[in-house]
């Protein structure tokens, strides 16, 4: 009867008086009667706290700390009864880091089971997300249209602030002649003079190539090449057409999105690697309210719009803040609600790579 039913035996607690129950198992049960007579004594303080108490027992000693130990109850016996968890409306932590997850040590198992059997899907299109062969990358461009025009490039920098001068020698040194420098086209013999402080993209043009039956060949050397000068990663520009991203790494082959290979830590939200990149894991972030900042929108920065860059003891951000105006353009003698929003971004929240 047990493995059906859930059996108490001589249950005392409270204003129980030594009472026998069988309640099925896997039903929805519903424990109901007078005020007094006994329900709660029932349900929590006999079955709950016993079935919790089993399950407490079961955990580390690390989660036990995080959990309160209830007292057995007052009953002879209980058969059938699986652990019992509860989870109130208010934490038993105030660390944002301790969920439900962390302290059950669910998540240390779902941790791996991700990583060991998940399949990644691209997030943008659905695609399932694999590394490519260079024979399926040859492949992939060999289907398109014959006599389409092609370039292939191999992406050495991308998104990286600096001036890369040695990057640019290198290029040289190696032989190629053309590049292709944040979208544009240039000899590679020309002087470059990026700005220090900006993101930019250089890819090497490898090969230009017409799609035909004769091409394979040279298209497999050219992709070969761009792969081990960009290590792992090509690109095939059509001409007046789209681009197409090619890596040997985890990569989406439909829009480039990639992703590392599947390792536990890139599912914990505890670790920088697997940390979402807003909130740092923690679920929540800090924001300013513009209505604290600027609570009268009427007003000029000269006149003090930015509450709490007012000069009290110092001039020195107020001084900053004439400079920033200056430099950008963005006039300090009009009120604050008619700046442009592009302006008041860059008020409020800096110019980011435009410095």
């Amino acid at each position: 009867m047990a493995k059906d039913h859930i059996v108490v035996h001589g249950a005392r607690s409270h204003n129980l008086k030594n009472i026998d129950v069988s309640i099925p198992r896997d039903k929805f049960v519903v424990i109901t009667g007078l005020s007094g007579s006994g329900k709660s004594s029932l349900a929590f303080d006999t079955l709950y706290a016993e079935g919790q108490r089993r399950y407490v027992e079961s955990l580390s000693a690390y989660a036990r700390q995080f959990l309160g130990q209830m007292d057995k109850p007052d009953v002879d016996s209980i058969d059938g009864l699986s652990p019992a968890i509860a989870i109130d409306q208010k934490t038993t932590s105030r660390n944002p880091r301790s969920t439900v997850g962390t302290v059950t040590e669910i998540n240390d198992y779902l941790r791996l089971l991700y990583a060991r059997v998940g399949k990644p899907i691209c997030p943008n299109d659905g695609t399932p997300i694999e590394s490519q062969s260079l024979e399926q990358m040859v492949n992939r461009v060999m289907a398109m249209p014959e006599k389409t025009k092609i370039q292939v490039l191999a992406p050495v920098v991308v998104q990286k602030k600096g001036e890369h001068k040695k990057v640019f020698e290198k290029i040289q040194k190696d032989g190629y002649v053309r590049v292709r420098v944040d979208g544009e086209m240039h000899e590679v013999t020309e002087e470059f003079n990026l700005e220090k402080n900006k993101k930019h993209n250089i890819e090497i043009v490898v090969d230009r190539i017409v799609v035909n039956d004769k091409s394979r060949s040279r298209l497999f050397d050219s992709i070969e090449a761009a792969l081990r000068l960009a290590e792992g990663y090509a690109i095939v520009d059509v001409i007046g057409g789209e681009e197409h991203l090619f890596s040997e790494h985890h990569s989406c082959p439909i829009c480039g999105f990639t992703v590392g290979e599947l390792e536990p830590r890139l599912f914990s939200f505890n670790a920088p690697f697997g940390a979402c990149p807003e909130c740092d894991g923690l679920g929540s972030k800090l924001e300013v309210d513009l209505d604290l900042i600027v609570p009268d929108k009427n007003l000029t920065l000269e006149e003090g719009a930015l509450v709490p860059w007012n000069p009290i003891s110092s001039n020195y951000y107020p001084t900053m803040l004439e400079q920033f105006c200056k430099q950008f353009k963005i006039p300090m003698n009009i009120p604050f609600e008619k700046l442009t929003q592009s302006q008041k971004n860059m008020v409020l929240y800096g110019s980011g790579d435009a410095t």
